[in-house]
């Protein structure tokens, strides 16, 4: 028996190995079955073929950041009646707080931003800044889950899962959703989940280190000797499915051992910065030989949308350290200074390398923060999901722009309201992908991103 005929006579019939084995053959072997990461067919005109999320946990304050609020400077001290305060209901008397940053007017266009972010806002022609975010859930857990998966109550699946379901992978050597988190998150791996869509579309968590991906190094003695393997492993696999009927996450299970095979050629790669210029380290402000930091997590982030992954998502911190300023706004400013510089580094690089004309980078926190407190010389800023700013950038997305508006204080949305579900909306929408269409049927119900809510913001679209 040749080399080849016992690869076939090893794997046929198995979805496990289709893309290993036309590799190794040469030719189509015609026992693949569909691969659920297979690239997908979008629904309209792409204008973008990659997402890098960008995601600071725990509440970024909108009026010292993104949202100019002249008069709450100036009437910082006074009193204002709201219904809500940290969830309960009620009529609450509070002190107005003033932002303790300066903004200024930045690059062509003027979009104000603070002092916190010098380097970002030297990119600002590129952005648009959303001021009127709203989300429904005042808590870090709710509102991180809602955040990324549309839902404010039960796991659903993530953004990533749904664009990966939607779109498949460009690379199969790679997944096609990579979060890089140096912590867990609140409302932990259900923020990358794939809930019930097949586990193929799972994000796969990277953490900055070392050993970013556990086991990454073959341990067969050769590349051939692992196929041989696998191929074997792959039959057996088959007949012990056949045995059980249809079972998803059976399924999902064979699909990892040909992603893990195709991150084992190719992750290492990915991960090895050697071949980076000086002056990229440098405007990352990335020291050489550094395995961590949200500047190597930038520079990873380019390296794989570069290689396809569709998807890909950044969490600066996990659920403590993170931007919960509940006690002192002063804590934002190391938070801060750790991403400002990588975020604007990665902007650069990927238009410099034309990339950002077809890669939508997406800046989000899950809530803000109250404008005002119960004491009046209170050093920080409780949980705010009545109205808070995100911002968007390439793919189809208008720069030097900003869209909607909080009212004077920055309570709450004043003019074009843009709730999570209409950020999911226009995001799937920028990807070709139609949010009313994109839909999986689930115990007898069709679900999807946005449920049954949603608008595409056309106004901020180039």
């Amino acid at each position: 028996m040749t080399r080849g005929q016992c690869l076939r006579s090893l794997a046929a019939g198995s979805s496990l190995l289709p893309g290993l084995l036309s590799e190794l053959l040469g030719e189509d072997s015609g026992i693949r079955e569909r691969n659920p990461l297979s690239p997908g067919i979008p629904d309209g005109r792409p204008r973008a073929s990659r997402v890098i999320m960008l995601y600071m946990s725990g509440g970024v304050s909108h009026v010292d950041t993104w949202d100019p609020r002249p008069k709450l400077m100036r009437d910082a001290g006074k009193t204002v009646t709201v219904n809500e305060f940290q969830g309960r209901k009620g009529s609450f008397s509070m002190y107005l707080k003033s932002p303790q940053w300066t903004f200024r007017p930045r690059g062509k266009c003027g979009t104000q931003v603070s002092d916190l972010f010098p380097r970002t806002a030297a990119c600002v022609d590129d952005l648009c800044v959303i001021r009127s975010m709203k989300s429904n859930h005042t808590n870090h857990y709710e509102a991180t889950l809602g955040m990324h998966t549309g839902s404010f109550t039960f796991a659903r699946p993530s953004m990533g899962s749904w664009i990966s379901y939607g779109l498949g992978t460009l690379n199969r050597n790679l997944p096609s959703f990579i979060v890089l988190a140096p912590q867990t998150p609140y409302a932990g791996g259900q923020v990358w989940g794939s809930d019930f869509l097949p586990g193929a579309h799972q994000g796969t968590r990277v953490v900055p280190g070392t050993e970013p991906v556990a086991n990454i190094q073959r341990r067969s003695a050769s590349e051939e000797l692992q196929l041989l393997e696998l191929g074997l492993l792959a039959r057996m696999n088959q007949r012990h499915r056949a045995a059980r009927g249809d079972d998803a996450l059976l399924e999902a299970r064979m699909q990892s051992f040909e992603t893990a095979f195709g991150m084992q050629k190719e992750m290492p790669e990915v991960f090895d910065l050697s071949d980076e210029t000086e002056s990229t380290f440098r405007s990352y402000g990335l020291q050489p030989g550094s395995t961590s930091g949200f500047a190597w997590q930038c520079l990873v982030a380019r390296r794989l949308a570069e290689r396809g992954v569709r998807f890909v998502e950044l969490i600066d911190t996990g659920s403590s350290g993170n931007w919960d300023a509940h006690g002192d706004m002063q804590t934002h400013a190391p938070l801060a200074a750790n991403v400002d510089q990588p975020t604007a580094a990665l902007l650069q690089d990927l238009k410099q390398r034309g990339m950002l004309e077809d890669t939508l980078v997406v800046w989000t926190t899950e809530f803000g923060r109250t404008p005002f407190n119960a004491a009046p010389q209170a050093a920080g800023r409780e949980h705010h999901h009545w109205v808070f700013s995100s911002w968007m950038a390439g793919g189809g997305v208008r720069g030097g722009m900003t869209w909607g508006a909080s009212d004077d204080y920055g309570i709450e949305v004043a003019a074009d309201e843009v709730h999570v579900h209409d950020l999911h909306a226009t995001i799937l929408h920028l990807l070709g992908l139609d949010h009313t269409r994109l839909m999986w049927r689930n115990s007898g119900r069709d679900f999807r991103l946005t449920d049954v809510h949603g608008r595409v913001v056309h106004e901020i679209l180039s």
